[in-house]
Parts: C-alpha cells; structure tokens; sequence
C-alpha cells in the first residue's frame, strides 16, 4: 500500500497567522474558516479571499457543525473556490453540483456523518430540519449514497478523541469500500490523541486523511493558532 497522505485541518486568528501555520506544516493543512463567525456572506468571502492572497489553502467549514450555515457556506465557496468545504450530509451534493457549476473542481467536498455510538450504523440526518430525528442508516449505506453522487470526503464527526476509534473504523473500511478516497476524523483530536487516530483510519485502508485539530491548539489569551503545536502536529503528517 502506497503511504498516505495526512495533512492538518485548523483554525487561524488571521492571516498571518494563518501564513505561520502554513509554514510551520509544510503545506501538509487547511486553514478552516467558519463561516457562522462572519455577520454576513460578503465578511466572510472577503475573510476568505485575504487569506487565499497570502497563498493560504482555504477550508470553508460551518462552524461547530452547525447545520444552520448550510447554505452560506455553499454561498462563500461558490464565491471564492475554496480548497476545501465542511458540508452537512443531505447538502453535500447541492454543494458539489454548485462548484461544480461555476468551474471550481478542485474543491474538496465533504459529508458530515456523525457515529452513532453503535459501530457499523451512523446519523447521517446532519442538516437544519433532520438533525434532531437522529435516524440511523449503515456505514455501507451512508458511503454509497455519497459515492453515487461523487462527494469526495467523508467528515466524522464528533469522534470524542479517541472514544469512538471502532465507529471511525467501520466508516473508513466503508468509505474505502465505496471509493470514497478521503476521511476527517473530527473532535477532541489534540498532540496526544491524533496519532491513534490517524493510525486506526490507515489500518483500516483510509489513503488520504484530514485530522481536524481546533480549540485544543489555539491559546486561549490570543486567540491565536499555536506554531509550535502545529509544527508538532505536522510530523503525523510524514
């Protein structure tokens, strides 16, 4: 098996900070911007298009998941052709086919899926109205319905560290299964927890992997991404 690729999904304060952390990885990261953060879509685009001047590779994500941010999301990403996009399940093809439409086929498109707490059966009812039914359907089923339609990337999320390594497991071996090429782990992923992770989304065939790592690197006084974690964080990715 040919060695996978890893690279980092973080947050930035700004874009210097944003620009260190690019650095610091050796281009092995997405830097997230939520755009629940940003009054409007127009802030948020222009947020976005700051950082792609600094040569930054942009993931335009929702913000703590939250299913509400759907559409502006596919709103700022039609605008800027981010490299990446944090996408709820049931919106994920709409998003796809709206990038698509506007000539961005490089964009990185994912699924936010959610384990379930049973492993093989997960929730993919992530968006505004059926997130509170919680309906369960098999990992095989949810990675079909998602390679059918050519959704790049499933996001897993929240994982909980590593609470939940036999779901992450059985959702990689069926989005291996299904051809779907890429796999974000999510939530409470830090320095001492992202190694496991990693290794268990490998194990199971997963050959390109975005950690997501947020709060736990941002110091709390500045607000600011920290470098020297980021560094560290980027020796998983070799």
């Amino acid at each position: 098996m040919s060695n996978p690729i890893i690279k980092l999904n973080v947050l930035a304060k700004n874009a210097d900070n944003a620009k260190q952390i690019v650095d610091a990885a050796e281009g092995n990261v997405y830097v997230g911007l939520l755009v629940k953060n940003f009054p409007t879509v127009e802030a948020a685009v222009e947020a976005v298009r700051e950082f792609q001047q600094a040569d930054v590779p942009v993931s335009v994500g929702l913000g703590a998941g939250d299913p509400a941010m759907w559409k502006k999301v596919v709103d700022v990403a039609v605008q800027t052709k981010p490299a990446h996009v944090n996408q709820v399940f049931p919106a994920a093809g709409y998003t796809l086919g709206a990038l698509q439409h506007v000539g961005s086929e490089h964009s990185i498109v994912n699924a936010l899926i959610t384990p379930s707490g049973t492993p093989g059966q997960v929730i993919i009812t992530t968006g505004p109205t059926s997130e509170p039914l919680k309906e369960t359907v098999s990992c095989d089923a949810a990675a079909a319905m998602l390679a059918e339609i050519g959704v790049h990337s499933v996001k897993f999320y929240p994982i909980g560290g590593t609470d939940h390594l036999d779901e992450v497991a059985a959702m990689v071996k069926a989005a291996v299964k299904h051809k779907i090429k890429i796999f974000e782990p999510t939530g409470g992923i830090d320095i001492h927890t992202i190694g496991k992770v990693i290794e268990v989304c490998v194990d199971n065939g997963a050959d390109y992997i975005i950690p997501h790592i947020y709060t736990s690197i941002i110091d709390k006084a500045t607000g600011l991404t920290r470098i020297e974690d980021v560094r560290e964080l980027a020796r998983f990715c070799k």
